[in-house]
């Protein structure tokens, strides 16, 4: 992704150990109950993914984020650092690999590209206290993923599939979910058999990108197989919920595909009935990656006079490669009902001709400041976990009193960045 941001000098040893130490303790525990059910998730990009546009994605009301996938070798032997303004960076031979902050932990997927059960292993315990939960990549049909075995090759692999799926769920904490992202087998009975395999491995939750292997995200979703195999898995009784992902375009259309995945049958001669309410959350990537305001509740925001100047603020602030960030802004496609799609066009034209973040500033004439934009993600994050603090089970003071200082201890940004080496080996 390239190198991410200059460092100044360290902080004096007593200052550096209170950030360290605020920082592991507000880490260290459960933050809160992830929850897979009733939600609309974004969906892993590699390039898409990054940072900013998880805060965002959180800001209009993804209840769940998924980072991108990060290839297990990527992230084992990283340097993390923590800079100033909370920002933790996964870093290796000054190359930015990964980055988060706290305020997005309790809603944090981490997604591990993998085709070996320790180097799996290794990669979640490296980034374990910044995340929520550990999601393995089985679905991403992509030669960098493939190539390696990784990605949509598991599910041609199952043993192995399953051996890191195991291998994880053994060698990390119980209270953080170990997950699985597949695509569909081309033949509905070996599906229904991988995915039986699967859920037996422990884990927390199944989405399911509605394509196979060799399906464009161009061709239509089959999303008309998913009902069978949410039927399936609830029969299993383990109580794992079903994510549904592949051409999920906003909220209100998740309720359009869960009850597309559901029946309701009778029997009435015996009086029987049965009843499968379909998925029980959508995952969203294409619309996401089109314009991250597709999980709020109303119309889009347009991207020309809002969302791209909002992404571009907040990305700057967080010092998000510039890189990275024009090519996320140049993915928005909502064009401003005034300015038009004319509007639009112009606007990415300035966009491409921008070395940088100064140069684009200069070439519209200012862009809202990132610090008022990170401030109120802040307040939206604490506002929603204190509220799922209050829905938490009296028997959960580990839940609780980590939540609790997840909301409370990053209000003060420190004022030096902090270098901590993750201890792991290559």
């Amino acid at each position: 992704m390239g190198s991410r941001r200059s460092r100044s000098g360290s902080p004096p040893p007593a200052k550096r150990f209170r950030l360290e130490q605020e920082v592991s303790e507000a880490s260290d525990t459960p933050s809160k109950r992830v929850s897979y059910r009733n939600g609309a998730f974004l969906a892993p990009m590699v390039r898409s993914g990054t940072l900013p546009s998880r805060l965002l994605a959180l800001k209009y009301g993804a209840d769940l984020v998924w980072g991108p996938e990060v290839v297990d070798r990527a992230i084992i032997g990283c340097e993390r650092v923590i800079d100033g303004d909370w920002v933790i960076s996964y870093e290796k031979n000054g190359r930015l690999i990964w980055s988060t902050h706290p305020i997005e932990k309790p809603y944090l997927v981490y997604q591990i590209g993998s085709a070996n059960p320790q180097f799996a292993v290794q990669a979640a315990l490296t980034v374990i206290h910044d995340v929520s939960a550990v999601d393995l990549n089985c679905g991403c049909p992509k030669p960098f993923s493939t190539h390696a075995g990784m990605g949509a090759n598991l599910l041609y692999t199952p043993d192995l599939l399953c051996e890191i799926l195991s291998s994880l769920r053994s060698a990390i904490p119980s209270y953080i979910p170990v997950t699985a992202k597949i695509r569909l087998l081309p033949d509905a009975n070996d599906t229904l058999k991988l995915v039986e395999r699967i859920v037996k491995t422990g884990i927390s939750a199944l989405t399911v990108h509605c394509r196979t292997k060799d399906m464009r995200k161009t061709e239509e979703a089959h999303v008309h197989r998913l009902g069978a195999i949410v039927d399936f898995v609830n029969q299993l009784g383990e109580g794992i919920p079903v994510i549904e992902n592949g051409d999920c375009t906003s909220r209100e259309d998740g309720s359009r595909i869960k009850e597309r995945t559901g029946r309701v049958e009778w029997a009435v001669v015996f009086i029987w009935s049965h009843i499968s309410l379909g998925v029980d959350s959508v995952m969203i990537a294409t619309a996401a990656e089109r314009n991250l305001s597709c999980f709020a509740n109303g119309p889009l925001l347009d991207a020309e006079t809002v969302l791209s100047p909002t992404y571009l603020s907040l990305a700057r602030y967080l010092k998000n490669p510039w890189g990275n960030s024009k090519h996320c802004v140049s993915q928005f496609t909502s064009p401003s009902p005034v300015n038009g799609r004319a509007g639009l066009k112009a606007f990415k034209d300035k966009l491409g001709k921008a070395k940088g973040y100064l140069d684009f500033d200069e070439e519209i004439g200012g862009t809202p400041d990132g610090k008022v934009i990170m401030d109120e993600i802040k307040d939206i994050l604490r506002r929603r976990t204190a509220t799922a603090l209050e829905a938490l089970e009296p028997c959960e003071p580990a839940f609780t009193e980590a939540s609790a200082r997840i909301a409370s201890v990053f209000v003060t940004p420190p004022q030096s960045p902090v270098t901590a080496a993750v201890q792991s080996t290559a």
